[in-house]
């Protein structure tokens, strides 16, 4: 039987762990092959998941399936990204997923400058960059879909008065780097319109508790601001086939989830995943 991304090549940045290996193993169980790219080959310092690890869930599905380490705060690290994948895979790669990103959080008023650069670095350079590298293919077949791992962060904070306490004061730096990344996201979007190119952002409408993020925020997090990394995985791999004239978007995990009245699937994509949109265990599954 034939699968959704049969025959398709795809790219997924920060796939070592969390979102980025979620997305990357549901395209590889619907059909796709997949190079991932991270930092981590073998093991992290701190937190679990490496290449090697989510690389062995994806040849689980069959397929052909690569890694490459890469650095995407370094241009000269990423500059070969595109080209090496399409070696590995066999031909053009149709879908990129920029999904690495930094997140440092602290005060504005004492952020130093090499950090907010690292953080424009890998939250908006790179996703240009490996845009740009994977263009001319896409171009030259005619479609291409492109999807942007975004916040909403990346909003404004409605006041006076203001909130206090949370995150809110010091995710500054984090969400500016966001809104540029949808910002330049949508231009993409018009730009490549009538080349059949489709080019959007998705962000969690609630907290995705990935390694990193769960110990970042998790214990100060209520239940009704958490989703299922499947919920999350589900919406954004929509956006990895999605229709022409669905680009230029800012789409948020939950909302496109209802609106495409999507089904959320394990990352295995063989059934529908039990907590739905929010996470096994959660108390919200029971009311």
């Amino acid at each position: 039987m034939s699968k959704r991304f049969e025959g398709k090549n795809a790219v997924v940045t920060g796939a070592s762990r969390g979102i980025g290996a979620g997305i990357a193993e549901r395209l590889a169980a619907d059909g796709a092959n997949v190079t991932i790219v991270a930092r981590t080959l073998d093991k992290h310092s701190v937190l679990p998941g490496s290449l090697n690890e989510t690389l062995e869930k994806l040849n689980s599905y069959g397929g052909t399936h690569a890694s490459i380490v890469a650095d995407m705060g370094d241009p000269e690290s990423r500059e070969n990204v595109i080209a090496e994948a399409k070696q590995q895979l066999g031909g053009p790669i149709d879908i990129l997923v920029n999904n690495a990103a930094a997140a440092i959080y602290q005060p504005l008023a004492e952020y130093p400058l090499r950090r907010s650069r690292l953080m424009m670095e890998i939250n908006f350079h790179a996703p240009l960059d490996l845009s740009q590298q994977a263009l001319p293919d896409m171009i030259e077949g005619g479609e291409g879909w492109i999807v942007n791992l975004s916040s909403a962060t990346a909003n404004h904070e409605p006041g006076p008065p203001y909130r206090e306490g949370d995150l809110v004061e010091v995710m500054g730096i984090y969400g500016a780097s966001k809104a540029a990344l949808n910002r330049m996201t949508n231009a993409f979007a018009v730009e490549m319109y009538d080349k059949g190119i489709r080019i959007n952002t998705i962000e969690p409408r609630a907290a995705v508790l990935s390694p990193g993020a769960d110990i970042k925020v998790g214990e100060i997090l209520a239940p009704e601001q958490i989703e299922s990394m499947e919920a999350m995985v589900e919406a954004s791999v929509f956006l990895c086939d999605c229709d022409k004239d669905y680009t230029g978007k800012v789409c948020s995990s939950l909302d496109l989830i209802e609106e495409q009245a999507l089904t959320v699937m394990t990352l295995g994509g063989d059934e529908p995943y039990p907590g739905g949109i929010r996470p096994i265990g959660s108390p919200l599954l029971d009311k």
